[in-house]
C-alpha cells in the first residue's frame, strides 16, 4: 500500500513544474510569432571575436533591427579590419534592404536559422542568426572588409519609436 501511495505522488507534476512548462511554451510561441513577422530586434550581451576572449556588452548599446523591408545595424566591432574609413568609430553600422532573406528551422526542429546579406556603403555584410525556441540567439556577421565576429544575445519585440 505504501509503495502505491508514494509512487502515485511522484508521478504527478508539481504546480511549479507545470507553470515552468507553460512559460516555456509561451516563450516559444512568442519567438515564432516574432520571426514570422520579420519585425524584431537582436540585442547582444556578449561579443565573440575571432581572436581573444569574449567581451561583455551589457553596458554597450547595440542592436540589429529586422524590418520586413530593411535591416538596421548598430553593433560594436572587435577584430581585424582589412580596410576602414579614416576617423570612423569602428562599429558595424548600416541600414539596407536585405538580399536573399532565408528563414528555416534548424536540424531536429530545435530553433530557427536566418541567413541574409546587406550592402552597407562600401561593405557587404552576410548575417547568420541562429535562434533557440525560447529566443536566445547567436549572430555571426561576415564582412568583406573585416574579420568575422559573433554575438550572443536574444531577440525581442521592437519598442515603438517616437
Amino acid at each position: 500500500m505504501m509503495i502505491f501511495v508514494l509512487g502515485s505522488g511522484f508521478a504527478q507534476d508539481s504546480p511549479r513544474k507545470v507553470q515552468r512548462e507553460k512559460v516555456i511554451l509561451e516563450r516559444e510561441h512568442q519567438t515564432e510569432m516574432l520571426l514570422n513577422s520579420r519585425e524584431f530586434v537582436f540585442i547582444a550581451s556578449r561579443a565573440l571575436p575571432q581572436r581573444g576572449g569574449s567581451i561583455d556588452l551589457t553596458t554597450n548599446p547595440n542592436y540589429l533591427k529586422f524590418h520586413p523591408d530593411r535591416i538596421e545595424s548598430y553593433m560594436p566591432f572587435f577584430g581585424r579590419a582589412y580596410r576602414a574609413d579614416y576617423g570612423g568609430d569602428g562599429g558595424i553600422k548600416f541600414e539596407g534592404k536585405p538580399k536573399e532573406f532565408k528563414m528555416g528551422t534548424r536540424k531536429k526542429g530545435k530553433g530557427y536559422e536566418i541567413n541574409t546579406a546587406v550592402s552597407g556603403g562600401r561593405d557587404y555584410f552576410q548575417l547568420n542568426l541562429l535562434v533557440s525556441p525560447e529566443g536566445s540567439a547567436t549572430l555571426t556577421i561576415t564582412s568583406n572588409d573585416r574579420s568575422s565576429i559573433s554575438y550572443y544575445g536574444e531577440i525581442k519585440k521592437q519598442e515603438a519609436t517616437k
